[in-house]
């Protein structure tokens, strides 16, 4: 293989997983914690499972934005603080790059196919379990 691995026009579909539980919903998130894994992102995706997605895990809290330039599919960002509780969430359209951003600053986001969220009532302030959100000792 030649050149990095994240410059090739195909989805990236071999991340570390984690599972994840929005109440009593399970979420079977792929993990992106490089800046490279983190830019491709869900990019070139035909299709996801209901209950897969994406968690992007930053170093630090900041304020984040995403786009969906190559990306094929309709998706719900989530913007999640470090204890798992959702700031805010972002429907977002394939193929744009329109900005959608954090309403403070997060560490994680969690990117779902468009309307899971809503589909199951989850709204800004509920919380998201797992080993991502469990406190640091």
């Amino acid at each position: 293989m030649s050149g990095p691995a994240w410059s090739r026009d195909g989805p990236q579909t071999n991340l570390p997983r984690v599972t994840l539980t929005a109440g009593m919903h399970l979420i079977q998130a792929q993990v992106a914690t490089t800046p490279e894994q983190r830019s491709v992102g869900l990019m070139f995706r035909q299709d996801m499972p209901a209950n897969e997605g994406m968690v992007f895990v930053f170093e630090e809290p900041a304020g984040q934005c995403f786009w969906m330039k190559n990306t094929l599919l309709p998706l719900t960002a989530a913007f999640v603080a470090d204890d798992g509780t959702i700031v805010n969430l972002a429907d977002m359209k394939p193929q744009t790059e329109d900005s959608h951003c954090s309403a403070k600053p997060v560490r994680y986001v969690l990117e779902m196919n468009q309307g899971w969220f809503a589909k199951r009532g989850l709204k800004a302030g509920a919380k998201l379990s797992g080993p991502l959100f469990e406190p640091r000792r």
